[in-house]
């Protein structure tokens, strides 16, 4: 297998188009592959090739794909890291893989020394693309590691190798729901070291544009959303809700947009922000999901199919769609057989584009062959051939011998405070095992009240016994909430008085009664 050879039809074909814009303006595709023709010949003269480690350290930006397909060129395998992530989270991802060199733009300087050699891309010329006198790699070995989230333990790094990486943008092309082409441009500021690198290689491939933005920022993205220019946006509903947010100040209100599609995944869409995204946007939400080890597409909902899903909402669950093409999902009890359609369990997926193992601190694990991937989800399949997700195994909660989903819970409360983000978790407890606890983030002063005739409707077992406010909800650096982290915040903050009473309010620095 060769870069050169994959990346020259791109750089022949549709060169001269438009390929990226960012807060530094336009960019043409020959021009991004031109720079990491000059980036891999530098990499080369270093000796970094097949079986070298490259870190890649970039906000969303021009240069960010110039080096990920500069390390691709060279042979080697591309560490990306999301620059939002604290200095020790850096380091653990660098010692992981034994990155020998990290890549990185130097108006950007790191907030710490990673403690390996760096080499800042603006000071490298770039270089005429040629297709010729690139290695060829092996299609089995490491091309690109993805770092987990790390909300369950220290962060793994999945290992995805040139062949995935290569037949995973395939099938993300072959998944979308109209072909880009030289009128798309979609809109991308989730980090470039995730979703946001996948749909980029994809766009390009076809001869379409990425707009690459560095977060959310209102003022600058709601007047673009209204321009024309941006065909399509990739909100995960973290996005989607800041979005809908600033769309309504008072000097938003009278924009409109104009999106063809807005994709959406990385994590549950909520009823209650689908809805809000198709009163000011229509219907045009389509719904993927996706992991780490298994780059989107793994199921796929198109905007009508998530429509007529959202209009009958099944009693626990949301749903994510059909699995792509070649994907293998597989429902599993706790001894790992197979659960029929309709039975909730594990979730696991087999893919022609899934990680072969993980790397870290402690070696490398490869899967063996045939294994499924435990995606730590759990789910079930409708009657249909649907997926369905219902929580994350490790965000299950037993209370009082019972098991109980945050998210159920979570979208029972959700409308009845719909300006306010609640998350529901477990509160370790002598006498329930855990209490089920919820926790608001800046709520109104009547918020309890509010919340009232949910909770009276409520099976008595999932209704929340503790609850607890906080200003700001703490998240990783990809958005999602860190539910581990609140849990320990809480715990710190809070002691917990147990007494026999239906509904004990944390107090801090006090107890719950």
């Amino acid at each position: 297998m060769n870069w050169g050879t994959e990346l020259a039809t791109i750089h022949q074909r549709y060169g001269d188009r438009v390929g990226i814009v960012d807060a530094a303006g336009p960019h043409r595709i020959a021009a991004v592959l031109d720079v990491a023709a000059g980036i891999a010949r530098r990499l080369a003269a270093r000796g970094l090739g097949p079986g070298a480690f490259v870190a890649t350290i970039f906000h969303n930006s021009a240069l960010a794909a110039s080096a990920s397909y500069a390390v691709s060129l060279a042979g080697a395998a591309e560490v990306p890291v999301n620059p939002l992530l604290s200095p020790h989270e850096i380091a653990h991802a660098l010692a992981c893989t034994g990155a020998g060199l990290v890549l990185m733009d130097g108006a950007d300087p790191f907030p710490a020394d990673p403690g390996v050699p760096c080499e800042d891309v603006r000071s490298i010329e770039a270089y005429p693309f040629a297709p010729e006198g690139w290695p060829d790699v092996d299609p089995d070995a490491p091309s690109r590691i993805v770092f987990t989230s790390g909300t369950t333990g220290p962060a793994k790094g999945a290992i995805h190798t040139h062949r995935g990486r290569w037949t995973g943008t395939l099938m993300l092309r072959a998944s979308l729901p109209f072909a880009p082409d030289g009128g798309s441009r979609a809109l991308l500021m989730t980090p470039f070291s995730h979703g946001s690198s996948l749909l980029t290689f994809a766009y390009l491939a076809q001869g379409a544009s990425v707009h690459l933005m560095r977060g959310v920022e209102p003022a600058l993205v709601v007047p673009l959303l209204a321009s024309g220019e941006i065909t399509e946006a990739f909100a995960p509903p973290t996005v989607l809700a800041k979005l809908l947010k600033a769309w309504a100040r008072p000097e938003h209100r009278d924009l409109v947009p104009k999106l063809r599609t807005i994709l959406t995944g990385t994590a549950p869409l909520t009823p209650l922000v689908y809805r809000g995204a198709v009163e000011r946007f229509g219907e045009i939400v389509r719904v993927t999901y996706g992991k780490s080890e298994i780059f989107n597409p793994i199921t796929v909902l198109d905007p009508p199919e998530t429509a007529a899903a959202y209009a009958e909402p099944p009693a626990e669950g949301l749903c994510v769609g059909w699995p792509a093409t070649g994907v293998q999902v597989e429902i599993r009890d706790e001894a790992g057989l197979c659960l029929p359609r309709g039975e909730t369990g594990a979730i696991h997926l087999m893919s022609p584009h899934l990680s072969t193992g993980y790397i870290t601190r402690e070696g490398l694990r490869s899967r063996a062959d045939g294994e499924f991937h435990d995606t730590g989800d759990i789910g079930f399949v409708d009657a249909r051939g649907r997926l369905f997700l219902v929580a994350r195994q490790s965000d299950m909660m037993k209370s009082g011998g019972y098991k109980v989903s945050p998210d159920e819970v979570e979208r029972a409360l959700a409308p009845f405070l719909p300006e306010t983000e609640l998350v529901v978790l477990g509160t370790p407890s002598d006498y329930w095992g855990e209490i089920v606890t919820l926790v608001a983030q800046r709520p109104p002063e009547d918020w309890r009240a509010r919340l009232s005739p949910a909770l009276d409707a409520m099976t008595p077992y999932k209704r929340p016994r503790l609850f607890a406010t906080v200003e700001e909800l703490p998240r990783n650096a990809i958005g999602k909430i860190a539910r581990t982290q609140l849990r320990r915040r809480l715990m710190e903050t809070h002691d917990l008085v147990e007494t026999v009473k239906p509904t004990p309010v944390a107090k801090p620095g006090g107890d719950a009664t």
